[in-house]
């Protein structure tokens, strides 16, 4: 079994979704408690940037900065920088080689656009004077895109995208959420992944929901403070959030729930399960692997 971070609530860290849309608000004055240090902005222009907990390639990946999502850079030493994910207020270390960095005044015009994301499991983008086309994933942001001609950018260089996107939509978000997870089917179990080709527990959830167009913490526990509480397994609807813990209470898993009882997950990889008031029944072994703590409503509409 495969876990979230653990974390007990007592241990939630308030400071990481500050603010309502989880931005890094607090970072607006551009400086760090250590006065010498300018406050920097970057913005992923490759598919998949790790994240990790310490500067250093043997420290775990804690999550990932996927392309187009935008940071604030914290501090930084001669190979690594720590940085905040303006989307959901995550920190952690990146490799100075990665980084594409942007003037304060982009950072800000991204911080007041609403998201388009891409919905394919993959994506092809090409540069608009080139020919150099690379694959993104389901996820990625698409910064001051344009819809008549399917254009974006990433600081000040061009890209054409072809594929779906998701434009700003209102309604059926949890018919959508449900397609946009069965895309996932099979999807390898990654601790700290947030894309198709590895994916924890967690990042699953927040990218279903960030492809819907609502912004969701990125850890389980974090997960399971927000929205309405639902009591029972036959209350639930498509896409509310099924959560389960260990012996000690922690919030250890997290699932997309789904019609008849079903849950869509990622444990060892991203499957479909059974699920009832006890817990996850996991249909290959016939036996129960997670234990129900609770769920939640995000969705507030029952489309």
């Amino acid at each position: 079994m495969q876990l979230a971070r653990a974390q007990p609530f007592s241990n939630f860290r308030i400071h990481r979704i500050i603010s309502s849309d989880f931005r890094s608000k607090f970072l607006y004055l551009g400086i760090t408690k250590n006065s010498k240090f300018l406050m920097r902005y970057g913005i992923s222009n490759l598919s998949i940037v790790p994240v990790r907990t310490d500067p250093s390639e043997t420290s775990e990946m804690c999550t990932q900065i996927l392309f187009g999502e935008h940071y604030s850079i914290l501090e930084e030493n001669k190979k690594w920088c720590k940085v905040s994910l303006a989307f959901d207020g995550y920190e952690g270390w990146i490799d100075q080689k990665m980084v594409n960095e942007i003037p304060r005044k982009i950072f800000r015009q991204l911080e007041k656009q609403q998201l388009i994301v891409t919905t394919n499991p993959f994506n092809i983008v090409q540069p608009a004077n080139g020919y150099s086309n690379f694959l993104i994933v389901a996820g990625s942001s698409l910064p001051f895109y344009k819809s008549s001609n399917n254009s974006f950018r990433i600081g000040s260089a061009s890209f054409i995208i072809q594929g779906d996107k998701l434009l700003p939509v209102k309604k059926n978000l949890r018919k959508v959420l449900i397609e946009n997870a069965l895309k996932y089917f099979n999807s390898p179990y990654l601790w700290g992944g947030r894309s198709p080709f590895g994916v924890d527990c967690s990042g699953f959830t927040q990218i279903l929901y960030k492809m819907i167009g609502i912004q969701i913490p990125r850890d389980a526990f974090q997960q399971a403070m927000i929205g309405e509480n639902i009591t029972f397994v036959e209350e639930a609807l498509p896409g509310d959030l099924a959560f389960f813990d260990n012996e000690e209470g922690e919030i250890v898993h997290v699932g997309v729930l789904w019609e008849k009882n079903k849950i869509i997950h990622s444990s060892g990889k991203v499957r479909i399960d059974n699920i009832d008031h006890n817990g996850i029944f996991n249909i290959d072994t016939s036996r129960y692997t997670h234990q129900m703590r609770l769920m939640r409503r995000i969705i507030q509409t029952n489309d």
